[in-house]
């Protein structure tokens, strides 16, 4: 009997990291997920505990390099067939580019396109030759669909992830790893708020699902959650 796959969750206290961790789960899979150091024992300890060992919760802040790369010595030797990157946040929505401070820009594009392109980097080499890497963007990452502004600060730093991304794949050899740019749509979390039109349960399940459907065809796509292609 072959052993369960594995998914790394990396951002997985809350919202949309939670529920990926939780979807594997329910299918079967082994799941390693992170939390942040410092945080309180929440839901993704409390799942831990409800998964007969088959969830391990992982300390990195993501912004801190060197936390990344402590985090990749202690996996060494670890395999996982999914790598799913998760971060996110942003600044006031209504906030211009001519509006917003440099501390603000830099904190926003430094946690939604930097460190998770850190961990691409550092953290891809544990993916199985065939497995997939998945970053979580959005659609206001698309050049191409930006026709109505808003979000702008949000915008630019996914669209950066977007682009480096690409640049990523570019180096990887051409029959290589599945790579995933994944909207999941606008969900009800702290950060999407109330009025988003999806609600998690509507969301998640079919980003795994696309995720899994792409398992093995190398390359990289920019996919929503029902799997359709979004323009750059």
């Amino acid at each position: 009997m072959s052993a369960s796959p594995t998914a790394f969750i990396v951002g997985a206290s809350r919202g949309l990291g939670l529920a990926l961790a939780q979807e594997y789960l329910s299918r079967g899979w082994q799941v390693i997920g992170t939390v942040r150091p410092g945080t309180e024992p929440g839901p993704l300890h409390e799942l831990a505990g409800e998964a007969q060992g088959r969830l391990t919760v992982e300390l990195v802040d993501i912004v801190h390099a060197d936390q990344i790369s402590s985090l990749r010595q202690r996996l060494a030797g670890t395999r996982v067939d999914v790598l799913f990157v998760n971060a996110g946040v942003t600044n006031d929505p209504s906030e211009t580019i001519g509006q917003v401070s440099t501390e603000e820009f830099v904190r926003v594009q430094v946690t939604n396109a930097l460190s998770p392109m850190r961990c691409v980097e550092v953290l891809g080499d544990l993916v199985t030759p065939k497995g997939t890497i998945a970053v979580m963007s959005s659609i206001l990452g698309s050049v191409a669909k930006n026709l109505s502004g808003g979000w702008e600060v949000y915008r630019a730093s996914k669209a950066a992830l977007n682009t480096l991304m690409r640049s990523y794949a570019a180096r990887q050899p051409a029959h290589g790893r599945t790579l995933l740019v994944i909207a999941p749509g606008w969900v009800r979390t702290d950060m999407g708020g109330p009025a988003a039109s999806l609600d998690v349960s509507e969301s998640i399940p079919r980003v795994v699902d696309v995720v899994t459907a792409q398992a093995g065809k190398p390359g990289l796509q920019y996919l929503d959650y029902q799997g359709a292609t979004i323009p750059w």
